[in-house]
């Protein structure tokens, strides 16, 4: 959807807190992750505002067959990556927060400094302000110290660090499974529901108890 006044989403009248998440994508690899977040809460009741870098539409024609026009129609509202005067841009706009995947170290680092130059970290630094959850699906290895420093501040003032990290109790039989558990598992962080969590049970019982 284009930029302007978001869709109806049902539970968010009455007074109820909206059901309103920031997607966010920047330019790091693993992109598809950024789109099956779209996918999947476009049947979660979530209303759903997207920024995405320049760097993140470049990384999607590398890595997959979507385009840029195939990806902005999965959200609610899409925002254009200058907009710095958008909805999403100012703390009196109610969000249940924001997650970046996939996240560069870029974004990540510019956020960290505070000193925001898009409408992608500026965004997230509203986030923080409000104290509300800031999730960085961060998609970088090896870790130098620079990093690993940077990831603590952001986790010491109010952001959650989640690399994009594969499960594999679930047993996967496809990317498209590991992808949909990841993504699953970082909605879970919204207390957002999707139904494609592989909930642990337990393990087998060890041979002979």
């Amino acid at each position: 959807m284009a930029k302007g006044a978001p869709v109806a989403v049902k539970g968010q009248s009455n007074g109820n807190p909206p059901r309103r998440l920031i997607i966010g994508i920047s330019g790091a690899s693993a992109v598809i992750y950024g789109v099956r977040t779209l996918q999947l809460l476009q049947h979660a009741g979530i209303e759903t505002h997207l920024v995405m870098s320049k760097s993140a539409e470049m990384t999607l024609a590398y890595e997959t067959d979507f385009k840029t026009k195939d990806v902005r129609p999965l959200a609610s509202v899409c925002h254009p990556i200058g907009d710095i005067g958008a909805s999403i841009s100012s703390g009196s706009f109610p969000t249940m927060g924001m997650l970046i995947v996939p996240c560069s170290i870029r974004t990540m680092s510019e956020i960290a400094s505070g000193v925001t130059s898009t409408l992608l970290t500026r965004a997230a630094d509203v986030v923080l302000k409000e104290r509300r959850r800031l999730v960085l699906a961060v998609r970088e290895t090896p870790l130098h110290a620079g990093h690993l420093r940077t990831m603590t501040l952001l986790s010491e003032i109010g952001a959650v660090i989640a690399p994009i990290v594969p499960a594999f109790y679930s047993r996967p039989q496809s990317v498209d499974d590991i992808v949909n558990h990841t993504v699953g598992r970082l909605l879970d962080l919204f207390s957002i529901e999707t139904g494609v969590v592989k909930r642990w049970q337990g393990g087998p019982t060890p041979p002979g108890d």
